[in-house]
């Protein structure tokens, strides 16, 4: 069983008061990618491909930043040598429609919608926080809101992120709005704990970050990107920012926004979105010294499950998991997150109207 952490308040109040993340911050590392060729098992599964799932085979890769990858943050370093095992994995994000079902079948209520319980909260803060105003304390979420003029400091999240009361998967933008229309969109503010929920009544899980990331590389040794290294395409392949962030998205891509799934090409395994979009869990704990400690072993790691804990060295009251993908906020100025190997690190609790994910299931 996928373990659901009991930390659900800490990280969505540290969201309402600094409106910050600790991941985006694009410091280039300097370690090589280690010297291994990616290879993938031809082999085929048990079992049939469940509907809208498309089967990865197993198979070795070096996880984490390529050597000629400019952009890469040093989280994304030092490159190890994986392997992993063949799975089922979603062609897709999951949708809009497909989590109503899931929510008029078994009437479940996501953490965005939930009264927000003071006295747990504080439990997990430091000692002596004082206690917001009831009118910030009410269910609600992260949505994104473009600024008028140009930001200097592209460090301060708070500066494009709003804490909207009412906002949830199915109110995205806030109370008066409404996924009518958006059914193929990806589902958005979506906590962990919803993530794990839906694998439950699926029958499925959530992926590991190595599975993450060894399906969108597809075989495509030393790439950048799931499509190849130019990014001057980068239009045709995925939905990012295009323009100023955060204050004019030119839209070159055909969204200012979310986008449908299956917009933009798939890749080699037959996957769409595995670049942009929206940001998808894991099942990884995010802890600054685990691509470290998994290089040092200097051999190649058997299907990796991740830290036994989180730990951000920036950030020591952070419990978070880690999240793959990049979304429609990611551009060149601002971590660059549709490489195959970005990763960010977000609180389990909190939801955003850039963060979804999709399932995986062993044969």
């Amino acid at each position: 069983m996928i373990r659901i952490p009991k930390l659900k308040f800490g990280g969505l109040f540290f969201f309402i008061l600094l409106i910050a993340s600790s991941s985006c911050k694009k410091n280039i590392g300097s370690t090589k990618t280690a010297e291994l060729k990616d290879s993938v098992e031809v082999k085929a599964p048990s079992m049939e491909a469940p509907e809208g799932m498309v089967w990865i085979p197993g198979g070795n890769f070096v996880q984490g930043a390529v050597t000629n990858d400019k952009m890469a943050m040093s989280h994304e370093r030092p490159a190890h040598r994986v392997s992993v095992d063949g799975f089922f994995m979603d062609e897709h994000e999951v949708t809009n429609a497909q989590f109503a079902e899931f929510v008029k079948e078994t009437g479940y209520v996501t953490v965005a919608e939930r009264k927000i319980d003071w006295e747990e909260m504080k439990k997990q803060l430091p000692e002596g926080t004082p206690k917001p105003h009831d009118s910030i304390l009410q269910p609600g979420s992260l949505v994104f809101k473009k600024t008028k003029s140009s930001v200097p400091n592209l460090y301060d999240y708070s500066q494009w992120w709003e804490w909207r009361i009412g906002a949830d998967w199915s109110h995205p933008s806030g109370p008066n709005s409404s996924i009518d229309g958006k059914e193929n969109d990806p589902v958005v503010h979506i906590a962990l704990e919803d993530a794990l929920a839906y694998c439950k009544w699926a029958g499925r899980r959530l992926p590991t970050e190595a599975e993450w990331e060894y399906a969108a590389r597809a075989g495509k040794t030393d790439a950048l990107f799931f499509w190849g290294d130019d990014i001057d395409v980068l239009q045709n392949y995925a939905n990012s920012w295009e323009g100023e962030f955060p204050v004019n998205n030119s839209q070159e891509d055909g969204y200012e926004r979310l986008a449908p799934v299956m917009s933009y090409p798939k890749n080699d395994f037959g996957l769409y979105d595995m670049a942009g979009n929206v940001w998808e869990w894991t099942n990884d704990w995010y802890n600054s010294n685990y691509y470290t400690e998994l290089a040092n072993k200097n051999e190649t790691t058997k299907n990796p499950k991740g830290a036994t804990k989180a730990f951000n060295a920036s950030n020591p009251y952070a419990i978070e998991k880690v999240i793959k993908g990049g979304s429609f906020l990611c551009s060149a100025s601002y971590c660059a997150s549709y490489r195959i190997s970005a990763r960010m690190a977000t609180s389990p609790d909190s939801g955003m109207e850039h963060l979804g994910f999709r399932t995986v299931l062993s044969p």
